[in-house]
């Protein structure tokens, strides 16, 4: 959910067999409740609020909840009325390396603390007790899995206690410019062997929380060049809008360059030549440094396709400055890159490969609007 919470993405998820989501908020809640009804869903959110809680539980059905403090714990009996059919994961906090984004500074309980809470959290629940952790966004060493649930492994052993679930969360990445990672399957063989390797029972469930991975490749930004200034183009997107990414972490997506509208239109191709991104705000932060390699002869009025934005390009986009305005459509074409079949590679896969992409057009108001 947190990776991309499009309606249209929980359907098909839902349509091809998924029937577990994530979810971070009661928002989220909803929007899985409507879309992929039965649905289990795990509140994996370590600090909510109590009403928040309640309402998953009582409203939604929800019974599993995760938490990484006696407070917290305290938190959801009190707010679910003492509840014993709950499923309670302890957060843990790991030390992995690989990841381009370090998720290990803000959640999770350490080493010295965990046996502790882990003993209460097992006295508090009739149904599943669990460890989640996370080796953070983008994670490009199978290994770290493997490292994590090894530094989970001991503080079970500390405690005196068995998990009903071990939770090996997200960081499993997609394919970028300058970041091709190994194979899925490296990362689940490494998962495999720290699996084996903890102190565990026959009866374990193994669970992980994929959100990158599954829905990067789905998208597709079609966003309209503005100005140009030598090598700096301004767009009708930005930082605000679908590319905080690009803008915030410095992710240089794929692109591609398009001259016309309507049935005129055509992909332009020629010698590559870096660019840099403005966004539509009046804000200097509204800045996508790149490099962007599109053809040297960039023109106003031209539209830029910047694919692989399937992850959080659409969950954290905004209406700063009054932007924002979006068409949806849907294409069948390839991704621009794959980490899956025929696919994986770092260029535009076979037409051979299809599947349903999505092309978010950004404009502004009044403004011509092009489909792909």
């Amino acid at each position: 959910m947190k990776a991309n919470p499009s309606p249209w993405a929980i359907e098909t998820l839902y349509a091809n067999g998924v029937t577990g989501f994530d979810v971070a908020s009661v928002p989220e809640v909803k929007i899985v409740a409507e879309h992929a009804p039965g649905a289990r869903m795990a509140f994996m959110h370590p600090v909510k609020s109590r009403r928040a809680i309640s309402e998953a539980y009582f409203d939604y059905g929800v019974r599993t909840f995760a938490l990484d403090t006696h407070e917290e714990l305290a938190k959801i009996l009190d707010a679910t009325g003492g509840a014993k059919d709950l499923n309670l994961m302890v957060r843990m906090a790991v030390d992995a390396e690989g990841a381009n984004f370090s998720l290990s500074g803000k959640f999770g309980v350490d080493a010295f603390h965990a046996p502790a809470l882990l003993m209460a959290t097992r006295r508090a629940t009739q149904e599943l007790m669990g460890v989640s952790f996370h080796v953070g966004s983008q994670c490009m060493r199978p290994t770290a899995y493997q490292a994590a649930m090894a530094q989970v492994s001991r503080s079970l052993v500390r405690a005196g206690v068995f998990a009903d679930v071990v939770d090996v969360g997200g960081g499993f990445p997609s394919v970028y410019p300058g970041m091709i990672p190994p194979d899925m399957d490296d990362y689940f063989a490494a998962i495999e062997r720290g699996f084996n390797e903890m102190p565990v029972s026959e009866t374990t469930e193994l669970w992980c929380e994929p959100g990158r991975a599954l829905v990067a490749e789905s998208t597709s930004l079609l966003t309209k060049v503005e100005l140009r200034k030598g090598d700096a183009l301004y767009l009708n997107d930005g930082s605000y809008g679908s590319l905080f990414d690009a803008a915030h972490v410095k992710w240089p997506f794929p692109v591609k360059l398009y001259r016309g509208d309507g049935e005129d239109a055509h992909e332009v191709e020629g010698e590559l030549k870096p660019y840099r991104f403005y966004g539509p705000t009046c804000d200097s932060l509204d800045h996508m440094p790149g490099p962007f390699w599109l053809p040297g002869d960039v023109q106003e009025g031209d539209y830029i396709e910047i694919g692989m934005m399937g992850a959080y390009g659409v969950a954290m986009s905004s209406r700063f400055n009054g932007f924002g305005d979006t068409e949806t459509v849907e294409v069948q074409d390839a991704p621009m890159a794959s980490m899956f079949g025929l696919a994986r590679r770092s260029i535009p896969a076979p037409k051979t490969a299809q599947r349903s992409n999505v092309v978010r057009l950004s404009r502004p108001k009044g403004g011509k609007r092009r489909r792909k």
